[in-house]
């Protein structure tokens, strides 16, 4: 009977002690990354603009550490890339935003899919632009939810469902829904954000999430409900920053009204953003959610940039530098501003480290974590400081030395030259003492300048060398996962023309099972005299005649495709003219 006692005793002590350790045992954090597209550093109350009216943004950057020397690259896909893996683009198959550069490889371990595995539950909202095709969709990459739109923005040829709704592309859209269309009503960042928040109510308490936020504003065109326009048609963008003794660009007619637009677009955001923060106060999962939330590149067009120089595409300070504001009650301080130089490849690290997650170790990871900064562990770490940041855009490669740039701790080397330029030929900055990028020091520190430049074309050879940028990244059609699947013009190769011109070469890089298919044509405008349709590949050529005229739409019905990797160029021959269509879709029916 002793015994008995002992041990049930025992059984009693261990189940206490089990359920003291699950109750001790924390949840991990909520992540929220929410970043805007072609947003520029001074589109915000925040950094100093007197006309934009940010009042939740401004909220939240005083409740939150703002990194103020925080770098992404000049354009969208590249810096998603880099913030979704912790790598510079061009290891990851990213080198453009189109024209085939824009599809990351399926090879990449992205930020959902470490978070995923680490049992989170994962939904991106908004813009994508790594993929759209399998397999290197949302749904490929690590999202459990995905609603997004095509391409690079909505309105683009590449994002074919709203291209033809031409002034009105951001209103009652046709979106991708876990890879199926689907048509909602209304202005695309309300609905964006309304999604959102419907994924955070569904989520149950006991399993943490992460929502990939990405606003398609206010990147062109710019379509803004009325309300909205209202509150700026009346201002002058140009005006009121004259006591502020900075740098500010001219302004013509059109960059005025523009800016009223953008501003405009940016009022809605913010009010979309006020309305996801009052729902994680109503659930009451604030203080458990890391909330970041940044931009992907400066300003399109010209306006108030905060004095930087350049804009979107620039790897001036004005096209790569960006707001980040990171805010987690339960973990961070608050109204902390962090002047350490960091950058898009270090968010990755770092979330991972707040959260708790192991990085993937078979793989280069570039960025580094700054947890011990954000937390207050350390002022600064060397590591941030002696690394060399590496920026550049042209349309394909980079290019030497056109539009690259090297900054290390306080000097940055920028090259607007030839590929046999000597480091006297670019310029060269200290940041701190000439933020706004104005006094080329080349001549009176040329050894900076030579060793800028080493680091710059070590740099240079490693990424180009990538293996995920020598292989070209390949949609495979003929598979269960996407079916129909169709070919956009964002991912096309071919002239520099291709995305928008009708009478221009261009292929697609892809994969075919082979199998039978059903291919549709679609073309920008329809087809006024017969000719021929054409499929063409390096081992099959399909053609036929067609005299049904005029059509926009052309099918072929039945074709037989054999096993095929490579480049595939369909197109219609018509009195000595190849018109390339805007998409191409495949169907397999076998």
């Amino acid at each position: 009977m002793k015994a008995f006692f002992f041990i049930f005793t025992f059984i009693l002590c261990f189940q206490s002690i089990e359920v003291d350790a699950y109750q001790a045992k924390e949840q991990p954090p909520n992540v929220i990354l929410i970043i805007t597209d072609d947003q520029g550093y001074g589109d915000f109350g925040f950094t100093g603009n007197p006309h934009v009216q940010t009042p939740q943004l401004d909220q939240l950057a005083e409740e939150s550490i703002r990194l103020n020397n925080f770098y992404v690259s000049p354009v969208c896909a590249p810096t998603r890339s880099s913030l979704m893996t912790g790598r510079y683009s061009l290891r990851t198959g990213v080198r453009d935003t189109y024209n085939g550069g824009a599809t990351m490889a399926t090879e990449e371990i992205t930020l959902a899919e470490m978070l995923k595995d680490a049992g989170y539950a994962t939904g991106i909202f908004g813009k994508w632009h790594l993929g759209d095709n399998y397999p290197f969709r949302p749904g490929d990459q690590g999202f459990d939810e995905s609603l997004i739109h095509l391409s690079g923005g909505m309105g683009q040829p590449g994002d074919f469902t709203t291209y033809f709704k031409m002034d009105r592309s951001y209103f009652d859209p046709t979106l991708w829904y876990n890879g199926k269309q689907k048509s909602f009503l209304g202005y695309c960042s309300d609905i964006f954000t309304d999604e959102a928040i419907h994924f955070v109510e569904k989520q149950s308490k006991d399993q943490s999430f992460f929502l990939y936020l990405s606003f398609n504003a206010p990147h062109t065109p710019l379509q803004v409900p009325d309300k909205y326009y209202e509150k700026y048609k009346d201002i002058d963008p140009s005006l009121g920053f004259e006591s502020q003794g900075m740098p500010f660009p001219k302004m013509s007619e059109k960059d005025k009204e523009d800016a009223r637009k953008v501003y405009a677009m940016v009022s809605n955001i913010d009010d979309n953003i006020g309305k996801l923060i009052n729902k994680l106060d109503e659930l009451g999962i604030a203080d458990n959610t890391i909330f970041v939330f940044m931009t992907d590149n400066g300003p399109q067009q010209s306006r108030y940039v905060a004095g930087l120089r350049g804009k979107k595409g620039s790897v001036y300070r004005g096209g790569v530098k960006v707001p980040f504001l990171i805010k987690y009650p339960k973990g961070l301080a608050t109204n902390k501003a962090v002047n350490t130089t960091l950058a898009h490849i270090d968010v990755m690290p770092t979330l991972a480290e707040l959260c708790q997650v192991k990085l993937p170790e078979d793989r280069e990871i570039d960025g580094k974590s700054f947890a011990r900064i954000l937390k207050g562990e350390v002022k600064s770490e060397t590591v941030f400081e002696e690394r060399p940041l590496f920026f550049y855009w042209t349309r394909k490669l980079p290019e030497l030395y056109d539009n690259v740039a090297i900054q290390q701790g306080p000097y940055k080397l920028v090259g607007n030259t030839s590929f046999n330029a000597s480091p006297k030929d670019f310029e060269l900055f200290h940041l701190e003492k000439d933020p706004y990028e104005l006094e080329n020091l080349v001549e009176q520190q040329p050894e900076k300048a030579k060793e800028l430049k080493e680091s710059m074309d070590l740099l240079v050879n490693e990424l180009t060398t990538s293996p995920n940028l020598k292989e070209e990244q390949r949609p495979i059609i003929g598979t269960s996962h996407e079916n129909p699947l169709v070919l956009n013009r964002n991912d096309a190769s071919g002239q520099r023309g291709i995305w928008t011109q009708q009478e221009v070469y261009g292929y697609w890089n892809v994969q075919i099972l082979e199998g039978n298919y059903n291919i549709r044509y679609k073309f920008i405008e329809p087809l006024e005299k017969e000719g021929k349709i054409m499929l063409e590949t390096n081992t099959q050529i399909i053609q036929a005649h067609i005299s049904d005229m005029p059509t926009d739409t052309i099918e072929l019905k039945n074709v037989s495709l054999k096993a095929y990797i490579g480049s595939v160029t369909p197109h219609f021959m018509s009195g000595g003219k190849s018109i390339f269509p805007l998409w191409v879709e495949f169907e397999r029916i076998d």
